[in-house]
């Protein structure tokens, strides 16, 4: 109960979410713009009639609150995915500011935590993952396994976790290759690589597992939402286009999930399924 009126965790969560939701800002910028050859270093505008953004329409989560979701020129909807990026990207920013032990697990994971929002975001709106994305997430993975090897030594430990890595990355190799990639794309197949070195061997199994109930759950809301809530309302739209049952549905965003769910709550499955016994 002490810790919730301590000054210095409020202190520290204020400016994580602050820092979070402007490079959330940035993120935002850089997933809209990449690979379309347009540089970052362009001027924020209006995606219907092209007018630049006012400082003052440039403050994260703040300005699209009070610009009530429009563009202040035109009208149009701004879509709810600018705000969502930010927000999120702030709390997972929190998140890495409460479980940190050092400035470099920090400094590891505020990278890792936006790569896996670009990540996310990317392949809900594109149905893709850029081996550019999995290839720096898998730098910060083995960056990790390196300082955690010339801080404890060498352990037959980190064996297990490449093992480990390497077996979630072969079973979702065998649903892509039985589907013929219908079920999930190969780039989950790969992102599951730099995900489970992260975990170790013993978070894998209940990473993927979460990524199938998250990802179960998540489509039947989902299609409840866009049925019963945004019908003939494309502004509150969470995807691109709508979907069915027999819709592709990216698969990228259910593995982080299941990823994050057992980093942030150490969670495990095999102790949520014996609890009782």
């Amino acid at each position: 109960m002490d810790a919730f009126f301590d000054l210095a965790i409020w202190t520290k969560v204020a400016i994580a979410f602050t820092f979070g939701i402007v490079i959330g800002s940035f993120l935002n910028v850089f997933i809209y713009r990449f690979h379309t050859g347009k540089s970052l270093r362009g001027s924020s505008h209006c995606m219907s009639c092209g007018t630049g953004l006012k400082p003052y329409e440039l403050f994260p989560l703040i300005s699209y609150v009070c610009l009530i979701g429009k563009c202040r020129t035109c009208g149009s909807r701004i879509p709810a995915r600018y705000f969502l990026v930010e927000f999120i990207t702030g709390i997972l920013f929190v998140a890495a500011a409460l479980i940190s032990v050092n400035a470099f697990s920090l400094f590891l994971l505020l990278f890792v935590f936006s790569a896996l929002v670009v990540i996310a975001v990317y392949d809900l709106y594109h149905l893709i993952i850029p081996d550019e994305f999995v290839g720096f997430l898998l730098s910060l993975a083995l960056i990790g396994q390196a300082y955690q090897l010339i801080q404890t030594g060498f352990s037959v430990v980190y064996f297990y976790n490449i093992g480990g890595a390497l077996l979630g990355a072969v079973f979702f190799y065998g649903l892509w290759h039985y589907s013929t990639g219908r079920w999930i794309g190969f780039g989950d197949v790969k992102l599951a690589i730099p995900l489970g070195l992260m975990l170790g061997y013993a978070g894998v199994f209940s990473m993927i597992v979460l990524s199938f109930w998250i990802g179960t759950i998540a489509s039947v809301f989902i299609l409840a939402y866009q049925n019963f809530v945004v019908y003939r309302k494309p502004h509150l739209r969470l995807l691109p286009k709508k979907i069915t049952m027999k819709s592709a549905v990216p698969f990228a965003p259910f593995l982080i999930l299941g990823f994050l769910t057992v980093l942030l709550f150490e969670v495990n499955v095999v102790d949520l399924l014996s609890y009782g016994y």
